[in-house]
C-alpha cells in the first residue's frame, strides 16, 4: 500500500542565520527551501515536531512528498537535511520539485533479506557484514522505489555482493554504476568470524621460568 506523506509549510520572507536561529528557538520552526523545476526558489518553514515525527518513517526519505505551502501543494523530494551536531534538533532542509518526465537522483535504503538462510551463514558458519545501507538511484518519479531488496540466500562464505549484483526494479539505475568502470562497489559479504588465538607461548614461558626458579 502506497504511503502518502503531506507536510504543511508556511512561506517566509526573513532570511539569514539570525532569522533562522530565531525561527528555531522562538517559534519551533525549521527553515527550509524549495527549488527546481520551472519555479523560483521559495523559502519556507515547517513545524519542528511535525517534521521530526515524519522523519521517523524510513520511507519518508525515498518518497515523493506533498508539500502544502500556504494551501498550495507541490510534489517534492527531500534533497538535503541538516541536523544539529549534538542536539536532537533539525537545522535546515532542502526540497526539490518533481517534474513529470524528468529523472531524479534519490538515496534509497537497502533491505537485506534471507540473511538467516544464507548458505554462508547456515552451512559455513559465517557472519554478514554490510558495506552499504543505502544507494543513490536514478529514475523517473513514477519509478521511484521505497527501498531495494538484496537477497542473501545464495551467498557463500568469502563471497562479496557488488552493486552490479543487485536486481533493480524496472526503470531504476544505480548512480554509482553509471560513472563507469571502477565504480562497482561492494555492498555486503559473508566472512568467517575472527578467532582470538590463545597465547600459549606466554603460558609456556611462565611455567619454564617457575621451574628454573625452583
Amino acid at each position: 500500500m502506497a504511503i502518502d506523506f503531506t507536510i504543511a509549510a508556511t512561506s517566509r520572507d526573513v532570511q539569514g542565520k539570525g532569522a533562522s536561529r530565531r525561527l528555531r528557538r522562538e517559534q519551533g520552526m525549521v527553515p527550509a527551501v524549495v527549488y527546481g523545476g520551472k519555479g523560483q526558489p521559495v523559502n519556507i518553514m515547517i513545524k519542528h515536531n511535525e517534521f521530526m515525527h515524519a522523519l521517523e518513517n524510513e520511507a519518508f526519505y525515498s518518497h515523493i512528498l506533498n508539500l502544502d505551502i500556504d494551501g498550495k501543494t507541490e510534489q517534492v523530494i527531500l534533497k538535503d537535511l541538516q541536523r544539529h551536531p549534538y542536539k536532537p534538533t533539525l537545522q535546515h532542509a532542502d526540497f526539490l520539485r518533481i517534474v513529470k518526465g524528468q529523472t531524479i537522483h534519490v538515496h534509497v535504503p537497502l533491505h537485506f533479506i534471507n540473511e538467516d538462510k544464507a548458505v554462508g551463514v547456515r552451512q559455513g558458519g559465517g557472519i554478514i557484514s554490510h558495506q552499504m545501507i543505502e544507494a543513490e538511484v536514478i529514475c523517473l518519479p513514477k519509478d521511484l522505489p521505497e527501498f531495494i531488496e538484496i537477497d542473501m540466500a545464495d551467498v557463500v562464505v568469502d563471497q562479496i555482493v557488488h552493486m552490479s549484483d543487485i536486481k533493480l526494479p524496472k526503470g531504476v539505475k544505480l548512480a554509482e554504476l553509471e560513472k563507469g568502470e571502477g565504480h562497482d562497489q561492494p555492498v555486503a559479504n559473508i566472512h568467517m568470524p575472527r578467532v582470538v588465538k590463545a597465547d600459549t607461548d606466554t603460558d609456556t614461558d611462565s611455567e619454564t621460568a617457575e621451574g628454573d626458579a625452583e
